[in-house]
């Protein structure tokens, strides 16, 4: 029995492993490479130089690799790299690179990508991220590993977002969010640390609290900025956990929401 629809368009230079399923009415270009166990629901496109690596589920209306949304693309081979076990549900556009950056969108392993997401031209994804419906990535954002992402979440164009952190339904994010950090509203301004996501993922009561003091330095002690770097990164030599502030500071480059 053939795990490819009859429906379905596969150009005959695609690569895809034995296993791989291809559901109705779908279409995979010819620069399309699909790892094992993936499966690839009824009416999805998939096209671009796309690399997609195993186990990965993409549902109906999907379109992936697509053409960048950016006035100055002109064709060019840029590419789009997916790793293992990502989700992806209905109509999600994600899009290859330009050559204004690395020509390279990336996206990680294990991440749960919800429905009219758009994941912009050059994009950083870590892994084991949730991005939920209709998140919204501009150009050249980069997301670190086990970040949430509310419903209806717009991200600016060249925005960092560290890991663990987390943004509220509909919050508007214009300058970087860093590790652990919960942002709300728009314009997106700090609103606690992510604590219930950091018990969930296992950090002791002492590490979140932690966590908690560095917040607490970086925002509620009213100071300046280069201050409180200064003394996160000293409390960081006997806490590791804060190194990831300590390493966003250094590649923040559009300012730390306030």
């Amino acid at each position: 029995m053939t795990l490819i629809h009859p429906s379905a368009i596969v150009d005959p230079k695609a690569r895809l492993a034995a296993d791989v399923q291809v559901g109705p009415f779908s279409v995979i270009g010819p620069d399309v490479e699909i790892g094992a166990g993936t499966v690839v629901g009824p009416h999805v496109v998939i096209d671009g130089v796309t690399r997609i690596g195993e186990n990965n589920r993409f549902h109906p209306f999907a379109h992936i690799g697509c053409t960048p949304q950016d006035l100055k693309y002109a064709g060019e081979p840029t590419r789009l790299e997916i790793g293992n076990g990502n989700t992806f549900h209905q109509s999600i556009t994600v899009s290859t690179g330009t050559t204004q950056d690395e020509g390279l969108t990336r996206i990680g392993d294990d991440n749960w990508i919800m429905a009219y997401v758009h994941i912009a031209h050059d994009c950083r994804i870590g892994s084991h991220c949730i991005l939920a419906n209709n998140a919204t990535l501009a150009g050249h954002v980069h997301i670190d590993d086990w970040v949430f992402l509310g419903g209806f979440t717009t991200v600016h164009q060249f925005c960092k977002i560290g890991a663990h952190a987390m943004t509220a339904f509909t919050a508007a994010v214009s300058q970087d969010v860093p590790p652990y950090v919960t942002a709300a509203g728009n314009r997106a301004i700090p609103a606690g640390i992510n604590s219930e996501g950091l018990r969930r993922r296992g950090f002791s009561a002492e590490q979140i609290a932690v966590v908690k003091r560095a917040y607490k330095t970086l925002y509620r002690q009213n100071l300046p900025l280069d201050e409180a770097r200064a003394q996160i990164e000293t409390a960081a030599q006997s806490a590791p956990e804060l190194q990831l502030f300590v390493d966003f500071f250094a590649a923040s480059t559009r300012g730390l929401i306030r």
